[in-house]
């Protein structure tokens, strides 16, 4: 099969201006590293450095015992106050001294577990709701755990659980947040470098050449595009490089799965690319327009937090977001093995969504071109 010479001709035009461009070529293939690092090290959905105060008697050993055990665990430090019982509590959450209060009886937890009417109340600051609710959880197994190393509390019932955690033994949650971060980085770079770069030739005038050449709107646009498409495919064994080895992302699945995820998404961002430049008049308006579609791209992309908790009617919006099925893509890749049912369903609405959008960036492109 014989390759256009015209769209040839466009393309390695335009991959040389890209590459000759050191700000650019910049962007494109070191951009991406240092972002999946800061990202990487920066995001965590682990509950860490809680502050906590355990409240009691002097000379209560339980109450000791149960602070010992959480500064023990790693996610707790101990903060002491001089006089517990002329504090308020709430005082003490409200201006920040404190993240967690575990006050027990007044006449101390051994004798009112002797008595039967042991009582621990736990007060935690809940403004981050997400984090208080696992602060709840910490605090109830390590006191749990203390009061079972005591002889006066009552035993634990006789049940043997046997739990086995799947794809992240560890539970680090820098291997589910990395994927999804590669996902962004793919996403932000290729939509920006795209949208900047065409409206650039509108800026310095050279798209007025283009539509004199003696070229079809189709040649043109696939000159414009397939570049940054090819550039695009470049980044993903960079990042996928930068995530196996920095991080310690496993890469379970298929490179078949991978390439063929990574070539359907970078044609659909890039033609997000392509729509964007076409209502830019000037590189400015091309960045604005970028960060307008990918700032709810991103919330709505499930990176960060899982998309069943968005409301229902901005849920159907996460729906139309090629961001959501790259991510989901990509762990299911590289965690989880790349279960095939699951490939070609979201490679499917990925597909979908990239061929509405490329045919309303091509119905733009050739408008404008007129």
């Amino acid at each position: 099969m014989k390759l256009n010479p015209a769209i040839v001709g466009f393309i390695k035009k335009e991959l040389t201006q890209a590459l000759r461009d050191p700000r650019l070529a910049t962007l494109i293939f070191l951009v991406p590293v240092i972002q999946l690092t800061i990202f990487g090290l920066a995001i965590s959905s682990e509950v860490k450095n809680i502050s906590l105060t355990v409240v009691s008697r002097p000379g209560d050993y339980l109450a000791r015992r149960i602070e010992e055990r959480a500064v023990a665990s790693g996610w707790f430090s101990a903060v002491r106050i001089d006089s517990p019982a002329a504090q308020d509590y709430a005082t003490l959450l409200r201006e920040k001294r404190t993240e967690a209060v575990v006050a027990v009886a007044p006449e101390g937890l051994r004798r009112a577990l002797e008595r039967g009417n042991a009582k621990i109340q736990l007060l935690i600051d809940a403004a981050n709701a997400s984090r208080a609710r696992q602060v709840e959880a910490y605090v109830k197994n390590v006191i749990a755990r203390a009061l079972a190393d005591n002889s006066q509390a009552p035993p634990l019932p006789p049940v043997k659980l046997d739990l086995r955690v799947l794809y992240n033994p560890s539970l680090e949650s820098a291997i589910f947040l990395v994927p999804g971060i590669m996902a962004m980085i793919l996403c932000i770079i290729t939509v920006i470098v795209t949208s900047m770069a065409i409206a650039r030739e509108r800026e310095t005038g050279t798209f007025e050449t283009l539509i004199s050449a003696p070229v079809s709107t189709g040649e043109i646009l696939a000159g414009k595009t397939v570049p940054y498409i090819l550039l695009g495919l470049a980044e993903i064994p960079i990042i996928i490089a930068a995530a196996v080895t920095l991080f310690g992302v496993p890469l379970r699945g298929s490179l078949f799965q991978l390439a063929g995820a990574g070539f359907v998404f970078v044609s659909t961002t890039v033609m997000v690319g392509v729509l964007i430049s076409t209502f830019a008049q000037n590189q400015q308006q091309a960045m604005m327009g970028g960060f307008i579609f990918l700032f709810p791209a991103l919330l709505l992309s499930g990176v960060m937090f899982p998309v069943e908790n968005i409301p229902a009617g901005w849920r159907l919006l996460a729906y139309l977001n090629p961001l959501m099925y790259f991510a989901k893509l990509l762990r299911n890749i590289m965690l989880k093995g790349g279960d095939w049912g699951v490939f070609w369903t979201n490679i499917g609405a990925l597909c979908a969504i990239g061929a509405a959008i490329a045919a309303v960036s091509a119905a733009r492109f050739k408008t404008r071109l007129n």
